[in-house]
């Protein structure tokens, strides 16, 4: 069955360096940047170059370095914003400019003071600009997620027929739920005069920890564009996580849709950002956590030696990990325990393994994990005088 693509629209480097203590410097923006190039990534949203003069000068060196991806400059839409964003994208091979407002009556009301006929003049004015300077543009319509449908429809009606290819529908503040959120990208495209001429695209918040499933609903629903970070870092609880919603289509083939990513280099990248950013990966997180392929259920082990997949739906090899790990606890078994005693060189038979099993109990109820060398204290603390081959 052929596969409709999604594109990736990585904003790491933008909305994921938004977290506090997460600042990086020019240098180790070029090397992400190089990496998520190398990574299959779509789009790579560089920085607001209005924001800084640093930030413009890593835009503008990432327009420069990136040989495959879209680079994209994050503007408000604020004429100076997009004039400056134009400038340091200059340089690209594929540049694109994002720009927007917010659309919902919260931001319409309280930050802009504004009306809704207003808004939609600002949307279709920057959109109308940016077009000026490149033909890719790119408009978000902040915390659409809140915003009535009736409206948001007519203010992407607005900048498309303005000009716009991509039409981001953000759930700023990561409220919807995702058979909400899926149903907001149904309306939109089922209700925009134009919308063929568009991509829509989902940029999700993980406020409620929704943020995947929500990106994951709009592509069921028709849009075709993800904006995601490694590791799902971001503003307050974070943003989509790349590494999920692409292994998620990919482990789900009925949903006939799949990313240009390659996948055996999801975990090192992962390891790349959480050490340039100083943030750590949460050990259970999904994919690229270092608990992801490990087990110290006794029962689970037993099943993984076995048979991988009695426990595991990806294979560790397709995202960069090398083999699923067996941790020896105090609730591991006998299968985990000999598992692990062959690889460090004894081949243990029933009977001995038996014995051995009993002095691993006394050695696991104090130790949170036993390791190789553990097996060898556990194997000659038996009168057993079992050597290792290795």
């Amino acid at each position: 069955m052929s596969k409709d693509k999604v594109d990736i629209f990585d904003t790491t480097l933008r909305d994921g360096e938004q977290v506090p203590g997460c600042k990086l410097d020019a240098e180790q923006k070029l090397v992400i940047a190089e990496r998520l190039d190398e990574l299959g990534v779509d789009i790579i949203e560089a920085g607001f170059p209005i924001s800084s003069p640093g930030d413009f000068n890593s835009v503008h060196e990432i327009a420069k370095l990136v040989k495959n991806a879209t680079v994209c400059g994050l503007t408000r839409a604020v004429q100076n914003d997009i004039t400056v964003a134009a400038d340091a994208l200059k340089p690209a091979k594929r540049a694109r400019i994002h720009t927007g407002i917010g659309t919902s009556d919260s931001h319409i009301q309280h930050k802009f003071n504004s009306t809704r006929d207003k808004i939609i003049e600002r949307a279709v004015a920057a959109v109308s600009y940016a077009k000026t300077f490149v033909e890719d543009v790119e408009f978000y319509a902040e915390d659409a997620g809140r915003t009535d449908n009736v409206f948001l429809a007519k203010v992407c009606e607005a900048v498309v027929k303005a000009g716009a290819t991509v039409l981001n529908i953000p759930d700023t503040t990561g409220y919807c739920l995702p058979e909400e959120y899926g149903l907001k990208i149904k309306y939109l495209k089922e209700n925009v005069t134009g919308i063929h001429k568009a991509t829509l695209s989902c940029h999700c918040h993980n406020d409620l920890g929704l943020a995947t499933a929500n990106s994951i609903a709009g592509v069921a629903n028709g849009a075709r564009q993800i904006e995601c970070t490694i590791n799902g870092i971001g503003e307050r609880a974070g943003n989509t996580s790349l590494e999920e919603v692409v292994m998620i289509l990919r482990q789900h083939p009925t949903l006939g849709l799949d990313t240009d990513i390659n996948s055996k280099l999801l975990y090192d990248t992962s390891q790349m950002v959480s050490q340039k950013m100083g943030m750590i990966v949460q050990p259970n997180k999904a994919i690229v956590g270092a608990n992801a392929f490990a087990h110290s259920s006794g029962i689970h082990q037993d099943g993984v030696i076995k048979n991988r997949e009695t426990y595991e739906i990806i294979d560790p090899a397709d995202v960069g990990v090398n083999e699923s790990s067996i941790v020896l606890t105090a609730r591991s078994g006998r299968a985990a325990l000999a598992y692990r005693a062959k690889l460090v060189g004894y081949e243990l038979t029933k009977l001995q393994l038996d014995e051995v099993y009993q002095e691993f109990l006394k050695f696991a109820d104090n130790k949170k994990e036993i390791l190789d060398t553990d097996i060898h204290d556990i194997i000659t603390a038996t009168d057993l005088n079992i050597e290792s081959v290795l």
